[in-house]
């Protein structure tokens, strides 16, 4: 069942609004950025590597950078109005001044930002594990956008598609050329022998703010870990499997395409390291 949408807030450029103009270039070529920021007690998560993320990925877009002060005052004053939130930010190249994809150089960025209700979640997903299944549909590869959350979504929205099975929590996808890079709204991680891998992100997929926290856990645990290119006879070799983003933290996977898997040791303890931090949000 699709989530409710209605936002409690909207907000366009730090003003309340309900609506951008239609010729921004956002409606028109997805020409934009956005990131997806979990607040808990009033507090945004790891909101300053969120706006790391943010920032390379505006000068891989050549994105007009916003203020991050009044960026991160913004997000942590909607944070503060609810207990548990999620607010998105969304940066857009601005309203279009000139037709087509070229640029006139004077076109302003746009800023949104909505917060929403935090969805109801069912606590077993992170104690007992989900159903994942295998999507069809194959990724581009594209180093040019490989790691940052732009706005174009469409692979996402084709492969999410595939399935309406409730009792189904994701699928994972492969690239063109055969290798793992992640689930639709999620990265993947995987444990073979005592060794903590997640696929590169350097041909397509989203570097996930979480990921990036499972991995410094990880290393400072003293937990073995890689990112290399994965296939699917790793997949199918790994003894644990689990999936991250900056909402759920960590969801053991408890079958694949019907291959069942128990939440093993690794996992487990990465999400008693995470935990005070998920409940209790900082910036590092």
């Amino acid at each position: 069942m699709a989530a409710e949408i209605a936002p409690q807030v909207v907000l366009v450029n730090g003003a309340p609004a309900a609506c951008i103009s239609a010729l921004d270039r956002a409606v028109h070529y997805g020409d934009g950025l956005f990131e997806t920021i979990a607040c808990r007690g009033g507090r945004p998560r790891w909101l300053s590597w969120h706006l790391q993320r943010l920032t390379q990925g505006c000068t891989r877009l050549g994105l007009e950078r916003p203020d991050l002060e009044r960026l991160a005052a913004e997000v942590r004053e909607l944070a503060l109005g609810s207990a548990r939130s999620l607010v998105k930010v969304l940066l857009t190249r601005g309203t279009a001044v000139a037709r087509g994809y070229s640029l006139t150089g004077t076109e302003r960025a746009t800023r949104i930002t909505v917060r929403y209700a935090w969805p109801e979640e069912d606590d077993r997903a992170s104690h007992e594990g989900v159903r994942v299944r295998t999507g069809a549909l194959r990724l581009g590869e594209n180093p040019a956008l490989a790691g940052i959350k732009h706005l174009n979504r469409l692979e996402q929205v084709m492969a999410r598609r595939e399935w309406t099975d409730p009792a189904v929590a994701e699928a994972l996808l492969y690239s063109r050329s055969g290798l793992l890079v992640s689930g639709t709204m999620s990265n993947v991680f995987m444990v073979q022998g005592s060794c903590l891998r997640t696929p590169r992100i350097d041909l397509c997929g989203v570097a996930g703010v979480m990921r990036r926290v499972v991995l410094r856990e990880a290393m400072q645990a003293g937990i073995p870990c890689e990112e290399r290119e994965l296939q699917r006879c790793d997949l199918e070799a790994a003894e644990e499997l689990f999936l991250t983003n900056a909402r759920i933290g960590i969801w053991p996977i408890a079958a694949l395409d019907g291959r069942l898997l128990a939440p093993g040791p690794v996992t487990r303890r990465l999400q008693r390291l995470l935990a005070p931090r998920l409940e209790e949000p900082t910036d590092e």
